[in-house]
């Protein structure tokens, strides 16, 4: 590996830990592109977990007392279940097939919030449910849950550290029930790439300890527009690298 490229993916991995910690996702979305370039999507998948379940054990354990417990009973149930599906097919099916569906997906929800309807709009009833259970298969499937998780969890109107905390503990439920698979398919790939491994996590970590700083600053207008645009540029990135052929 070059050092160029040993320099790239800290860089990324910083900035893919602050922005997490600002709108609740982006270090798998961020980061698996990224590392897919030399290993294949699969293959990043599993890298990139560990240093995913890194940073969210951080940020949640900072964020502790700003989770809405109401939520993260009801809501996470059916993510946690679509993990654990998710996590079990990537080891049965090829994961880059579902890229489209996630991609538009993700920016339908980001048009949706970013209309002049935004302060009316928000998914209700069967619906918040289904994108919980869509954000946890993803995430066990492609290792891109957030974007989804985002946009259901709009639905709450949750203050900024509560809606950060709470997406981030359904996260980590999610990683805690989908990274045995990938350690159980995938052991061989993790153990030889454990200086790389611990590479990305040093810079998640920081990232998301300097990324804190900005989200205990922004206002519930500016989080949510922040929320919306991310979650588009998600979905407009997947849709770009499946043209590409990740």
């Amino acid at each position: 590996m070059s050092p160029c490229f040993i320099v790239l993916i800290f860089a990324v991995s910083l900035f893919a830990g602050a922005t997490a910690s600002i709108v609740g996702f982006g270090i798998g979305s961020l980061l698996t592109p990224l590392i897919a370039l030399r290993y294949g999507t699969d293959t990043a998948i599993v890298l990139v977990s560990l240093p995913h379940l890194a940073g969210s054990l951080l940020r949640g354990w900072r964020l502790r007392m700003a989770i809405d417990k109401s939520v993260l009973a009801h809501f996470g149930i059916l993510s946690v279940s679509g993990g654990l599906t998710g996590a079990f097919l990537f080891t049965q099916l090829n994961a880059t097939a579902l890229t489209p569906l996630l991609g538009v997906l993700l920016i339908m929800s980001a048009i949706a919030g970013l209309t002049a309807r935004r302060e009316r709009w928000q998914p209700r009833g069967p619906l918040v449910w289904l994108l919980g259970g869509l954000s946890g298969f993803f995430g066990g499937i492609v290792g891109n849950q957030g974007g989804l998780r985002a946009a259901a969890l709009s639905a709450f109107r949750l203050a900024p550290p509560a809606f950060v905390a709470t997406s981030t503990a359904i996260g980590i439920v999610i990683d805690l029930a989908r990274t045995p698979f990938y350690l159980y398919s995938d052991w061989s790939t993790i153990t030889g790439n454990g200086a790389l491994i611990l590479g990305i996590s040093t810079g998640v970590i920081v990232g998301t300890l300097l990324g804190e700083r900005v989200l205990l600053g922004l206002s519930p207008k500016i989080f949510r527009t922040a929320v919306s645009v991310a979650i588009g540029l998600l979905g407009v990135w997947f849709l770009y690298n499946w043209r590409e052929g990740f």
